[in-house]
């Protein structure tokens, strides 16, 4: 494929995914001719029509465009970084401006929430925002559990630090903008080898709460239709009364999804603590299914459902027909949590004026009433767990040592790329019995592998993947039961009796 055959298949790939009209095709062509730094379109009329009826694959036609740039001298290296700041600057020419995205959204919006949300989550892929042939390659299954049917992904689509391009960033004027990866100025942004390009990247305006928020899908779209709603300003996350406003302000508006925040402490929140944002999506998580096992009145709330979940984390879900109802309540347990000792539990509220206990909140619509899960946290240290004592545990960071955040919370592990080569490598030795020690990256995992070879005689070629992802997610729910600050026992369940009983 030559660029001028990528030029006419790229614009071809616009019209066909209604990123532009038909009408917009000579002009598209010109765009692209000036980029690749072409005065002239090579193609024949007949050419043309073939491509039309013989479409290639979209990571095909960028490939062909980025390394036509690179040996045109147009890019410093051919690094995945550079790699991806072209072709996203490629498919900026194929999408429309903000305000022009924001109507069209609108307009299907007046038809239905859910119907807004299909559309422009098809437009965040067809813009190549969601690189779906980088999605694709993500390791997904199922484990069966105590506590529900389990989510476990290998996360293979967020590219590995380029070498090339962390060696160029150390040369790289330093600037604040924008001033982190979910602000809105990110919007049509070119990038810069520190920060991904985002040319083709719209963002929906909506009102949260009566402030200006905004409204994107995650470009690695951990679970169906993962989004990001956003506060219109870089101020940090908090949970207080007004994240509850914020999560049922926007589930009232689109109650196809549930909405979620991670929790506003170091150790048991998310990676971006400095912009006041929330995640949610069109999906059921295990946690959602999972039911009650007991139910308990508070006070002065007896119109509100509220009982503890059978869950490894300590959940407690709230529900009502009316949501103002379910924020006033979750308030009241947030003011009661945070100031919650229970020495003999080993939960502090504070040690040394450090604040410790704080909720990771997930709101949704069920049928007629709203929901609320509140998850209660603590991100307490001890000399044994120095990076939490209701965190991972050190004997399962080979598979998981970093922070339990919301999607977790809900029973979705993201586990690390580098487990993908390690599993491998592990089903090899365990299949031809070969030493562990035949591979360094192996040394981590030795323990957890003999106890797999030992527990399981049948292993064999053709079972071991199998029976591999099924210990994962065995060692993913020991995880989530070390989060947990009440244990699924019978001691573990009194103290959570003694904290509800409180309210």
């Amino acid at each position: 494929m030559n660029i001028y055959e990528a030029i006419a298949r790229l614009t071809e790939y616009g019209v066909q995914t209604g990123l532009i009209r038909e009408m917009d095709r000579r002009y598209t062509i010109n765009r692209y001719l000036e980029m690749m730094g072409e005065d002239a379109f090579v193609l024949t009329e007949e050419e043309e029509q073939k491509i039309k009826e013989e479409p290639a694959a979209l990571p095909e036609i960028l490939d062909t465009l980025v390394q036509a740039a690179y040996e045109k001298g147009m890019l410093p290296d051919d690094g995945i970084t550079q790699r991806d700041l072209f072709d996203t600057k490629l498919m900026g020419v194929l999408v429309s401006k903000p305000s022009e995205i924001a109507a069209e959204f609108k307009c299907r919006y007046a038809e239905s929430p859910e119907a807004a949300t299909d559309w422009f989550y098809d437009f965040s892929c067809n813009t190549n925002y969601i690189r779906r042939d980088r999605i694709v390659k993500d390791r997904r299954w199922k484990v069966d559990s105590a506590y529900g049917e389990i989510d476990i992904t290998i996360n293979l689509s967020k590219p590995e630090k380029d070498p090339k391009a962390i060696a160029a960033a150390r040369t790289v004027k330093q600037t604040a903008y924008p001033k982190c990866q979910l602000c809105m100025e990110n919007e049509g942004y070119a990038g810069r080898v520190n920060h991904p390009a985002r040319q083709n990247h719209r963002i929906i305006p909506i009102t949260v709460a009566g402030r200006d928020w905004g409204f994107q899908y995650s470009p690695y779209v951990y679970y169906n239709e993962h989004c990001i709603v956003f506060n219109g300003e870089h101020v940090p996350m908090k949970i207080d009364r007004a994240a509850f406003e914020k999560l049922f302000s926007f589930v009232e508006q689109f109650p196809h999804y549930f909405l979620g925040s991670n929790a506003d402490l170091p150790i048991v929140g998310g990676s971006i603590l400095t912009h006041d944002h929330f995640q949610g999506g069109h999906y059921e998580f295990a946690m959602e299914r999972a039911e009650l096992e007991k139910e308990f009145t508070v006070p002065g709330y007896e119109d509100v459902k509220a009982g503890i979940v059978h869950w490894p984390l300590s959940v407690i879900r709230i529900s009502a027909p009316d949501y103002h109802r379910l924020i006033d309540l979750a308030e009241h347990i947030l003011k009661a949590w945070r100031g919650y000792t229970d020495e003999d539990a080993y939960v502090f509220a504070e040690t040394d004026g450090e604040p410790h206990n704080t909720i990771t909140p997930i709101a949704r619509k069920r049928g007629d009433l709203f929901e609320l899960d509140l998850t209660l946290r603590n991100n307490i240290t001890t000399e044994e767990c120095p990076l939490g004592l209701y965190h991972p545990h050190a004997e399962y960071h080979h598979i998981k040592k970093e922070n339990i955040g919301l999607i977790e919370v809900m029973g979705l592990a993201v586990l690390p790329a580098r487990l993908n080569k390690e599993m491998d490598l592990l089903a090899e030795c365990l299949v031809e019995q070969k030493p562990l020690d035949t591979y360094p990256e192996l040394a981590i995992h030795r323990t957890w592998a003999e106890d797999v070879k030992k527990n399981h005689p049948e292993l064999n070629s053709e079972n071991v993947r199998t029976i591999l992802e099924e210990e994962i997610g065995k060692v993913f729910v020991k995880v989530l039961e070390d989060a947990g600050v009440y244990k699924c026992t019978e001691e573990g369940r009194k103290a959570f009796d003694r904290f509800t009983d409180s309210l």
